[in-house]
């Protein structure tokens, strides 16, 4: 269903560099740098999944709008900050510092090509303080451009309990909500996984995937969950899946919008 090496309208990677710099040049550009990882996700999910899902959406959204406005999407940066995952086996983790740099270089150079606007888009829950960093450092480097963070699975707070199954606790890590996401964009990759729902012993730490909590807590996966996975990908299902890509689409492309807007 969905191929992550084709070339959009969107993609920066199938452009010669002259189209790169005309559309950074154009009023109210933007610049989407999708950023993913590689870690387990149980045993009916590929290690790709984060990098897979976020580079899907940031395709969607971009491609939605890129006939109107001047916009482009980086290649995936498809390693996260991990560590936590590195238990069950199958995870390529990078350091914190590491990682912040890697984004910085990058948005910096992309940046100098005279764009006005970059959007960080994070897939993977572990990332989420690190992009808010890389927010603030890249924004303070470069004040003339609008930097912005999303976390692209925070977009479907609005509208899951209308497509949802599973309780508080099934939309976790390898649960309903990025099985159906995968079941739909890539189903050869997708096995059968057992539910196993989050038991956060913190009344205020995370409870689900769209329900993080007000309190941070490390822990490893190891001690959340058997098998690496944490839902219950039992209830997903490629039609639950096409539902909460369209949304987030149409999510994605109204923000997409308002950044061009607001950097015109």
């Amino acid at each position: 269903m969905y191929d992550t090496l084709g070339a959009g309208r969107s993609d920066w990677a199938g452009k010669p560099y002259p189209e790169i710099v005309e559309t950074a040049e154009a009023d109210g550009s933007v610049l989407v740098i999708p950023v993913g990882s590689i870690e387990q996700h149980g045993h009916h999910l590929p290690v790709a999944t984060d990098t897979i899902l976020v580079d899907a959406v940031a395709h969607l959204g971009a491609d939605r709008v890129a006939s109107d406005l001047p916009l482009l999407v980086t290649p995936t940066v498809w390693s996260g900050y991990s560590p936590h995952h590195m238990p069950f086996g199958g995870t390529i983790t990078v350091d914190y510092r590491t990682l912040l740099s890697i984004l910085e270089d990058a948005a910096d150079a992309a940046l100098d090509n005279g764009f006005d606007a970059v959007l960080f888009l994070n897939g993977h829950g572990g990332n989420a303080s690190l992009i808010s960093s890389a927010v603030s450092t890249v924004g303070v480097e470069h004040p003339s451009a609008q930097v912005l963070g999303l976390t692209y699975f925070d977009l479907a707070r609005s509208f899951a309990d209308e497509i949802r199954d599973s309780d508080v606790g099934g939309m976790a890590h390898g649960g309903e909500f990025e099985t159906s996401l995968m079941a739909y964009l890539r189903p050869e990759l997708v096995g059968e996984g057992d539910a196993e729902y989050w038991h956060e012993p913190y009344d205020h730490g995370g409870k689900d995937l769209l329900e993080g909590g007000p309190l941070s807590v490390y822990r490893t996966f190891d001690e959340y969950s058997e098998t690496g996975a944490i839902g219950d990908p039992a209830l997903a299902s490629a039609e639950k899946g096409e539902a909460i890509y369209d949304l987030l689409g149409d999510e994605l492309e109204h923000i997409l919008r308002a950044i061009h807007e607001q950097n015109r």
